[in-house]
């Protein structure tokens, strides 16, 4: 027996399994980010003792920014898992809706580090991060293999930098970590988001946070942050998928080296039963799920699906061993409709001021910006 066990061991140190791979066609414009493919950092031992889908995941391609950081090109998103937020949208249309809770934000996020996942996406506004801390620390996962992003939220930015300072603490605290790898202004709150960016600077440099980053942030708005800023912010976290797809935005950020994260990447599961979508995941034998997460992926940006259930944080993760054509890429780019822009445009002037004292006021928003 304990020949046949060192016999055993000997032979899974020694094969080799097959890896997690990325086509990455040449449907991008020129200048999206690249998509690299690491090593792991499992033995072939540890490996053969876990299931193809978490390998997939913990060897998922990285996308290098600006400062050479390799970003995963895939994350968990946080927002609604165990939490909706008072002044959330759901909540806003709807007054009478329960938006009954499923399951704790500890619980969703301890099956996502399960799964494989490594970049949870976080935020003040979440209301979660002292669960989301909770999860990592009952994974057991160290804090070298993951990837923490958080933002701080309009009415923190509205109080200055004391209050900034404060939260990055307690979103340090919350998450159990003495580090952020990236800490992003939620929202471009008029007269107040410059200030709170040059705070998160003097942060980075306390060596608080590693990146810094924007998000919801349009070209005009990012071009008056860097006008008084010297740190450039690494991504710019904006709703991207083939129903609000703003080319000329996501070519300007491109262009000046800011990648894109991608939040509503499934618009929320209201498009799933597309003609088109349904289409393109019959030819590949996916989901439609899937095409919308490899359609992100297969442009460069930031992938960053959220679900409260296992079986679809696996299915959402499988975008990696499968590649869109052209002509279908060509397709899903032209699925954005003049109405969902003008919707992107109502939502982006109520939400600059959103849960501030200027809550409900044109009161310093940019009346022309780049909406497409």
């Amino acid at each position: 027996n304990m020949r046949l066990a060192t016999l055993t061991t000997s032979l899974l140190a020694s094969a080799t399994f097959p890896r997690s791979t990325i086509a990455f066609r040449s449907t991008t414009s020129q200048s999206s980010p690249k998509l690299f493919q690491f090593g792991s950092k499992f033995s072939s031992t540890t490996r053969v003792f876990m299931g193809d889908n978490k390998v997939a995941l913990l060897d998922c391609p990285s996308i290098k920014l600006h400062d050479g950081t390799k970003h995963p090109a895939i994350g968990f998103g946080t927002y609604k898992v165990g939490f909706v937020p008072a002044s959330a949208s759901s909540v806003v249309a709807d007054s009478a809706a329960t938006n009954t809770i499923e399951r704790t934000a500890k619980e969703c996020v301890g099956d996502a580090l399960d799964c494989g996942y490594r970049f949870l996406e976080c935020a003040e506004f979440y209301g979660n991060e002292h669960q989301v801390g909770e999860a990592i620390a009952a994974s057991g996962v160290p804090r070298e293999e993951l990837f923490l992003c958080s933002k701080v939220w309009t009415t923190t930015i509205e109080k200055g930098p004391a209050a900034v300072r404060a939260q990055l603490e307690k979103t340090l605290q919350d998450l159990g970590t003495d580090y952020i790898d990236l800490y992003l202004i939620h929202w471009p709150v008029p007269g107040k988001h410059v200030e709170a960016y040059q705070t998160l600077e003097e942060l980075q440099k306390e060596g608080k946070i590693r990146g810094l980053g924007v998000s919801n942030y349009a070209w005009e708005d990012y071009v008056e942050l860097k006008e008084a800023t010297t740190v450039k912010p690494l991504v710019n976290q904006i709703e991207i998928n083939p129903f609000l797809y703003r080319k000329n935005t996501i070519d300007n950020f491109t262009k000046d080296g800011v990648v894109l994260q991608s939040y509503r990447s499934l618009r929320d599961g209201k498009a799933f039963s597309d003609p088109t979508l349904v289409k393109i995941a019959a030819a590949h034998g996916k989901t439609t799920a899937q095409v919308l997460g490899r359609w992100c992926v297969q442009h460069g940006f930031v992938y960053v699906p959220k679900s409260v259930k296992k079986e679809r944080m696996v299915e959402n993760a499988k975008v990696f061993d499968f590649e869109l054509t052209e002509e279908e890429m060509a397709v899903l780019d032209t699925l954005t409709t003049p109405e969902t822009i003008q919707t992107f445009e109502g939502l982006y002037r109520k939400c600059v001021n959103r849960d501030t004292s200027k809550d409900g006021t044109m009161d310093g928003v940019k009346m022309k910006i780049t909406l497409d």
